[in-house]
């Protein structure tokens, strides 16, 4: 899968101080994608390596068998 602005991504570098938070992906080039942190009363920009990255999947799958 390819990262884009706009995917979520979770961080999957375990020596990173941002190791398993996700964030919006706002820019990639050269290899190096800027994620934007938001939480609660802070926002954050940090850069990434590409390898550091992982995608979140985002789609909320319905329950089967339920009717409204």
């Amino acid at each position: 899968m390819m990262i884009l602005p706009g995917a979520t991504v979770r961080v999957k570098n375990s020596q990173d101080t941002y190791y398993r938070f996700e964030g919006l992906v706002q820019r990639v080039s050269d290899g190096k994608v800027g994620v934007l942190f938001e939480g609660g009363n802070w926002d954050k920009l940090v850069t990434f390596r590409l390898s550091e990255l992982e995608l979140v999947e985002t789609t909320a799958g319905r329950k089967a068998g339920k009717k409204s």
